[in-house]
């Protein structure tokens, strides 16, 4: 009776184990705004910019700007509708170069104050939770989304890594199995 119980025990241990190495992860993305270097400005569509690309929890958004000019101010809903700027949620502002790290599920609402939000320099991104797979990134981790690039400057060998992780651990258990047999 103990040795059945044990092999069943190694078996769900080995079986848990296995599920968890061989689930797919996902790479954060870095998503630059507007599609390019400095395009945070009056130039680019990014309503058309934000539809075209998918945003998931954990990804990043690139702001490049002019700090002299403009800036960048996550706001809520009604604000981003009005152009408010008074009362926003941060001041993402810093160098002109800037991140924000997207952390839940939720639409987030950038505007730029100094009166360039009603010229358009507003974008609204609506972050989706972490997809189970997802499909591979090219080879030099630019993914085009309608002309857009997204850049992907994650881990690419992690499907690999866990592949070969599950198959020596795989081996122990059978032997260990072996053993209790």
């Amino acid at each position: 009776m103990k040795s059945l119980r044990s092999k069943g025990v190694v078996l769900l241990i080995t079986l848990m184990v296995l599920k968890l190495l061989s689930a797919e992860c996902r790479n954060p993305v870095l998503h630059r705004v507007g599609g390019g270097r400095f395009t945070w400005n009056l130039n680019v569509n990014l309503t058309d910019w934000a539809v075209c690309e998918q945003f998931f929890v954990g990804d990043w958004l690139y702001f490049g700007f002019d700090k002299s000019v403009h800036n960048v101010l996550e706001v809520n809903k009604t604000s981003y509708e009005n152009c408010e700027e008074k009362g926003f949620k941060t001041n993402i502002t810093r160098g002109g170069r800037d991140v924000f790290n997207l952390t839940e599920t939720k639409v987030y609402y950038f505007i730029c104050g100094r009166g360039f939000c009603s010229n358009g320099m507003r974008v609204a991104v609506s972050v989706l939770d972490i997809p189970l797979a997802r499909p591979r990134q090219d080879e030099d981790n630019v993914q085009q989304n309608n002309g857009f690039p997204s850049y992907n400057y994650g881990f690419s060998g992690q499907t690999t890594l866990n592949a070969m992780l599950a198959s020596a651990l795989a081996c122990i258990l059978l032997l260990l199995l072996h053993e209790i047999l």
